[in-house]
């Protein structure tokens, strides 16, 4: 039943391990609009026919005695009400209150700029170097503590690309560098706001191997569009093992976290 209204209603590819729970919310609220508008297509036919001038020659000014609008109106406000109790704040509350813990999942951060996703992984060591904005400079522009031994094999940011490993879960953290972005993988079922100075994270486990497109759901700028070149893959423990190791090089000086 779900993959059959998944096809009529056009949901896009799902990819995530959550993604059904807010799939199956999108389809049910779409029940409800499909009731409403059949009731109400019956009830202006309804209309039509018994309020027509033949049959009623002289106007009535009382106006509706019975109280079965009330019912309605009580039924749909019930329905909507389960929707939201039953169905969406558990789902929303889920997602916050039970991440992953961070040692068993890939850890990255992403910091938004006009008009790119700037992504940072931990080094070997699975610990980000510290930073922190009063380190930045020309040539620092990341804000990197290049004290810090935590950030000694940091790798470079990527831009615009996000590697992940299949079935396992995985910790974003947002933030901005400039503007409001809106980080969103419309596959993963995640969509969150990218603040500046202010890092927020999310989490999703993906369960399909492919590439999937980043997108900025917050019109920040005249290069709002060029947000969507970001690309999120997903890979099997083999090759992302073999990507990740690519990217443990030594890095240029300033390289490393971006700062929240």
């Amino acid at each position: 039943m779900y993959q059959f209204f998944q096809h009529i209603l056009g949901l896009p590819v799902l990819a995530s391990k959550h993604g059904e729970d807010v799939d199956k919310l999108i389809i049910y609220v779409h029940y409800l609009m499909a009731i409403l508008f059949v009731g109400w297509i019956l009830y202006f036919a309804y209309a039509l026919f018994r309020f027509r001038q033949k049959a009623n020659p002289k106007a009535d000014y009382v106006g509706i005695r019975g109280h079965a609008s009330n019912y309605i109106e009580a039924a749909v406000a019930a329905v909507e009400v389960i929707l939201l109790v039953i169905f969406a704040v558990p789902l929303w509350a889920h997602q916050v209150d039970n991440f992953p813990k961070p040692e068993d999942a890939i850890n990255i951060r992403v910091v938004a700029q006009q008009f790119a996703w700037n992504v940072f992984y931990p080094g070997p060591d699975g610990k980000f170097g510290r930073r922190d904005a009063k380190f930045v400079t020309s040539d620092n522009p990341w804000g990197y503590d290049k004290d810090d031994p935590n950030g000694k094999d940091d790798p470079s940011p990527l831009s615009n690309l996000i590697h992940v490993q299949v079935d396992k879960p995985v910790i974003i953290t947002i933030t901005s560098r400039d503007v409001i972005h809106s980080f969103k993988v419309i596959a993963m079922r995640v969509t969150q706001d990218a603040i500046p100075g202010v890092p927020i994270p999310l989490h999703f486990t993906p369960t399909k191997v492919g590439v999937y497109q980043i997108n900025c759901a917050q019109l920040c700028g005249n290069g709002h569009s060029g947000m969507s070149n970001g690309r999120l893959y997903v890979d099997t423990p083999e090759d992302y093992a073999k990507w990740i190791a690519t990217q443990y090089k030594p890095k240029p000086a300033g390289g490393g976290g971006g700062f929240e």
